[in-house]
């Protein structure tokens, strides 16, 4: 199963999910595993972070990121790093705050790939 969550739930995620960061740049106490393809690219990053216009954001992410993916490739390759189909992609925001994770979510899940937030309270 494919999960997205946090950092700062990061230590309370179940032992057996692999988690993986999507991020420019981890905290410096993170020294897990990194998928760097999925992460966004700094000139639309930085415009965003000034203007917060979440449709730039998104059309940008995907005709600079996404669209020059393949979903399969990078499901076997995320596996292949964790050595296990249980993973956790990782960033920084809650899971109400815009973030680039969600984009990638719904873009496994065009595809069928069965992928959601980790539900902490269960």
């Amino acid at each position: 199963m494919i999960y997205t969550s946090y950092f700062a739930k990061l230590k309370s995620l179940p032992d057996n999910i692999v988690p993986i960061s999507i991020c420019g740049k981890a905290p410096d106490c993170y020294k897990g595993l990194q998928y760097k393809k999925l992460v966004p690219k700094y000139d639309f990053f930085k415009k965003w972070k000034e203007t917060h216009d979440n449709d730039y954001y998104i059309k940008c992410f995907n005709e600079q990121v996404l669209d020059k993916l393949d979903t399969m490739s990078v499901y076997q390759e995320l596996c292949s790093l964790a050595k296990s189909d249980d993973i956790a992609l990782i960033c920084y925001e809650k899971p109400s705050d815009f973030c680039h994770r969600h984009l990638v979510a719904n873009w496994l899940r065009e595809q069928c790939f069965d992928i959601e937030e980790y539900d902490f309270t269960k």
